[in-house]
Formats: structure tokens, sequence, C-alpha cells
């Protein structure tokens, strides 16, 4: 099997800074994959690691895209641009997939061809041991919208879907250091049903310290992106009233932190953002 096509159906975009320790893994397991028509495209977010000669060792393989370090929106969205595939799928480079990840997903398609997007389960491992996700973390299948307000109920390294999809809703925003999937599932959900498939297809790692999900002050970037779904004109009655709460909800948490901490000035900004609603 060949990772190269050129007209694959499959694109995988790795984005990837400083993950040397993690990188290969990520890559081999997309490697291994039982589906082989795709393309592997890994975009090196200006990593100062060894990470360039890691990606040297896989030839033609793949194909390896480098930037200056922009974040991992701007790696997304890089490799989104470069793709040949119809079909897309993310993997983080500190995550893993199971072999027939890739197959299940363009099965899934296959049989239900008005579907653009689905996602797979996932197995949590935190510090190299096996975990239970919350119940707040379940996974819900469907008109996930209202659901998704509160935090982020899709997986970037879970996620296929069809590449005509971005050209509707836009790229991620690289305006956003964090929670920039939060942001594009919000303006994806809202429109399209965001389908499960049950099985669990990869291996989701995290307890590590360059881990952004574990970065301080995340409800800071979802009010944002809450603040754009809101005045986009797009959601309806019930919806938009849903979203109004949940930010209203963050808003009231986070300023109080600010207070806590003696930003009163960002503090009010989060108040009179609230209140600018009510």
């Amino acid at each position: 099997m060949t990772a190269r096509s050129q007209k694959p159906l499959v694109t995988v975009i790795i984005p990837t800074y400083n993950r040397a320790w993690v990188l290969k893994e990520a890559i081999d397991s997309v490697l291994a994959q039982e589906f082989g028509d795709l393309e592997l495209i890994v975009v090196d977010d200006g990593s100062t690691d060894n990470t360039p000669q890691i990606l040297e060792s896989y030839a033609q393989d793949l194909t390896v895209i480098r930037q200056p370090n922009r974040g991992v929106s701007a790696a997304r969205n890089r490799g989104i641009v470069a793709a040949n595939g119809r079909l897309i799928s993310f993997l983080d480079s500190d995550d893993l997939w199971l072999p027939r990840k890739l197959s299940s997903q363009v099965s899934f398609f296959n049989s239900k061809p008005e579907a653009v997007i689905n996602q797979t389960e996932e197995i949590w491992i935190r510090n190299g041991v096996r975990v239970n996700p919350k119940t707040r973390h379940h996974k819900p299948s469907g008109m996930i919208f209202e659901q998704s307000l509160a935090l982020c109920l899709v997986s970037p390294s879970a996620v296929m879907m069809k590449r005509s999809l971005f050209d509707e809703v836009g790229l991620f925003d690289e305006d956003l250091p964090a929670c920039e999937d939060y942001d594009l599932w919000l303006r994806i959900s809202w429109r399209y049903p965001v389908h499960l498939i049950e099985t669990p297809l990869i291996i989701k790692r995290g307890g590590h310290a360059d881990q952004l999900s574990k970065a301080p002050g995340l409800d800071k970037f979802r009010i944002q992106s809450l603040k754009n779904i809101i005045e986009s004109g797009h959601l309806e009655a019930e919806s938009y009233q849903a979203a109004v709460r949940t930010l209203q909800e963050k808003c009231t948490i986070f300023a109080g932190g600010c207070r806590k901490r003696g930003k009163d000035a960002e503090a009010d900004y989060f108040e009179e953002l609230a209140d600018q609603y009510r």
C-alpha cells in the first residue's frame, strides 16, 4: 500500500509542532490503514526538534509542507488547501488510528451519500493509562448543535468530512489559538447532522504538557466562537436562544475568574458582553 495517489479519495492531514516524540507512531498508524486510496500530508508548523529528520525517512510515503510556526489552525488550513482528496481526515500528531478507521468511514459515506461529516468513537489514554470519558463527553449523533455548545463533542482525529464542506462553512479560524475545532463544529452542526460510528477507531492520548486542551482560560475562545455564530444571522430562534444562554453562562463564569485575578477591565468586557444579549 502507498499513501501517495494522484487522485486519492481521502486526504489525511497531520499538523505537527515539536512532536517528534510521538509523530512516527501517528504516521505509521495512517500507513497501516486497511484503506489505501489516500494521500498523507504532514504540515510541519515550524518545528525546532528532529521532526524534519523523521519526515525525511518516509521518502515518497507522504507529502511534507513546512511553514513558520503559525498555530494548528493555519497548519490544518494549509493541508486543506493542498488536499487532492474528496474526503478529508485529520489526525493530531499525539493520537493514533486503528487499522479500520478510514475504511469504516468511507463505507459509511458509501451507504449514506447525503452525509457530509462523520466521526468515530475513541479510546482515551491519559498519561499512559486508559480512562473512561465522563458522561458529559458522550458523543451524540445527528443534529448536535445545542448539545455541543457547552463543550466540544467532536474530535479532529475522529472526523472524516467532505472537502466541499469547507467551501460552504470556511476553514479553521486562524485568529483562535485554541478551541478552533469547537468553532468549526458549531459552524457545521447548525447546518448538518454529525454522524457517529459507534466503534472506537482512534486512540486519543492526553496528559502531556503541550496539550492545547490543557491550556488555561479556554472558555475565552469558546465565548468568541459563540459570539461569532450568534451574530452570523444564521441560527433559527431555538438554536439562537440556546447559544445566547451558553454565552451568558460562560461570560459570567469567566468574568468571575477575571475578578479574582484582579483583571477588572477584562471582567467588565465579558459582563457587558453577557448583558448585550439580555
